[in-house]
């Protein structure tokens, strides 16, 4: 994984320095609220409901155990003893006091951390594949490329005041594991018919209040001129991004304003002028980070053998552990979804324990996933029978990988001042209602957002939710068909919304009716796709309608 250089080291340990001075300022009155919070969001610390909350950057999910052990020490130092992966491939903590910040911030950069463009409109954290690097199915691991993007866009003097935040992803397998349509920019590494590698450049996606699929505006351009062809897509976008409405500022809007094929001829006109310019790093610096991600000195005897006597280990391993590209091992996700818990937390003694698991058989690795869970990349299939039970003393080894405990959810009401309604409550009593059923249902992807802001991601659900303020009210509407793969869509409302125990009711009639319609292997959202909405709408209002 990649180690900061002394400049790296030098940005981060100035950028502690500069925030130090300017709390002291805040704290000491000499600076308002006002002239203050545009300065504390370049640092990742908002104003939540009951306290600040401090996002810190894992870009593309990539964790060392020093760094994940540096995670759960600030959690017990700073926090209330627990932290909360986000859909971003970060890690937020609720309860942060204004004067601990820059402490925390020097906490972090002793281990190579920062907070640094984890909010503001401004290229935000850039995310990718939790398995890159480890997947059998990847063309190259993409995680240089994302590495190269977190260097050129980090203090990007032209992009650090955009129209509005912005959000990219880099994959390079056909199989989407990072929602990458549904980005401000999605990137895909492909090999063209002649073998070459290149990116196919997917721009205009997006959730919130206007969801948005991204088009595909180049299906190839060449790696070596990667940088040059993102930068073409974002000078276009601060161009005519709109400033003067929040709401209409997103890059979705103005490709889909300008039309799709009149944004790629902006593009391609300002592409062409910036390769007369030659903004692209040099080869070396990208060949530099590509060094940093050369394989572990993977046990080329490890066995393929998997003792599978102990059934709860065996459907762990079924439901939580991916094919990898190098024989007798596995990629394993652990589960931050224990039935009744809440998504994406983990506690600090959590965090630390995953920490000397990875240090212990994942060769000091962990990844965050974009679903709020934490993967160990290269684990020997000898040694995971002991990993899950050692997971399963802690809480960590629930067997529910994409289904539909292992749901997304923000922290909704509970947290955020932006959200309408709890998020958190309705996932917890949805785990608990389904925990018997989750292998029989199979794969289903659950996602629940307190606001129209979809932080939790609800569009893209098979079964989405999304709390709303109906009259001072908490009100629950119901998504079905979203997906966040290879096959992009966006769920559609079902009709009128449920209170909290109503909106666990009418998941359960969806899937009930799933159950009694599936053919042969079908998951949830082939079964919907096949039948449509009417069944499912008629399934879920029947009580409703027999009592007018």
């Amino acid at each position: 994984m990649y180690q900061y250089d002394k400049y790296d080291q030098a940005l981060v340990d100035a950028r502690v320095a500069d925030f130090r001075d300017q709390v002291r300022r805040r704290l000491d009155g000499s600076m308002s609220e006002e002239q203050f919070r545009p300065l504390r969001l370049m640092n990742g610390l908002y104003l939540q409901l009951h306290a600040y909350m401090l996002r810190v950057a894992v870009p593309y999910g990539t964790l060392s155990s020093a760094q994940m052990r540096m995670l759960g020490d600030i959690a017990d130092k700073y926090d209330r003893g627990y932290g909360h992966f986000t859909t971003r491939q970060n890690i937020q903590y609720n309860w942060i006091k204004l004067d601990d910040a820059p402490d925390i911030l020097a906490d972090l950069a002793k281990v190579e951390m920062h907070a640094i463009q984890t909010s503001g409109n401004c290229i935000r954290n850039t995310t990718s594949d939790q398995y890159a690097g480890a997947a059998a199915d990847e063309v190259v691991d993409p995680r240089p490329y994302a590495e190269l993007i977190r260097q050129w866009s980090t203090f990007h003097p032209e992009f650090s005041y955009l129209p509005r935040k912005f959000k990219m992803a880099v994959i390079a397998s056909n199989t989407d594991r990072a929602a990458m349509r549904l980005h401000d920019i999605g990137i895909q590494i492909v090999r063209n018919d002649a073998g070459e590698l290149g990116c196919a450049f997917y721009v205009g996606g997006g959730m919130g209040r206007t969801p948005m699929i991204a088009p595909l505006i180049r299906d190839f351009v060449s790696l070596d001129q990667m940088i040059t062809y993102s930068e073409a897509c974002l000078r276009v976008y601060n161009r005519h991004g709109r400033r003067d409405n929040k709401y209409k500022a997103r890059i979705k809007i103005l490709v889909h304003e300008l039309g799709k094929d009149e944004y790629t001829r902006q593009v391609e006109e300002e592409f062409a002028h910036l390769l007369t310019q030659n903004i692209e790093p040099p080869l070396a610096e990208l060949e530099r980070i590509k060094a940093q991600f050369t394989d572990p000195a993977y046990d080329l005897s490890a066995s393929d053998d998997l003792d599978r006597s102990d059934p709860d280990f065996a459907l762990w391993v079924d439901n939580n552990c991916l094919a990898h590209k190098q024989p007798g091992y596995l990629s394993a996700t652990i589960s931050l979804k224990p039935v009744g818990g809440i998504p994406g937390d983990a506690t600090s003694d959590q965090i630390r324990l995953m920490a000397d698991l990875a240090k212990e058989y994942s060769f000091d690795e962990l990844r965050v996933t974009h679903a709020q869970n934490i993967v160990l990349p290269h684990v020997r299939k000898a040694d995971l029978s002991t990993l899950w039970q050692k997971l399963d003393a802690a809480g960590l080894g629930t067997a529910n990988l994409d289904l539909v405990g292992d749901i997304i959810a923000c922290p909704g009401l509970d947290y955020c001042s932006l959200a309408n309604a709890r998020s958190i409550p309705v996932a917890q009593k949805i785990s608990e209602r389904f925990a018997g059923k989750q292998q029989e249902i199979g794969e289903l992807k659950l996602k629940i957002s307190g606001c129209i802001n979809a932080c939790g991601h609800h569009h893209a659900g098979h079964i989405g939710i999304l709390g709303v303020d109906r009259k001072g009210v908490e009100n629950y509407q119901l998504l079905l068909g979203g997906c966040e793969g290879a096959d992009t869509s966006l769920g559609q409302i079902t009709g009128p919304g449920f209170d909290e125990d109503g909106i666990v009711d009418a998941v359960e009639k969806a899937t009930n009716l799933y159950l009694a319609n599936k053919q042969g292997d079908e998951r949830f959202l082939d079964t919907y796709r096949r039948l449509g909405m009417a069944p499912f709408k008629e399934a879920i209002y029947a009580k409703e309608s027999v009592n007018g």
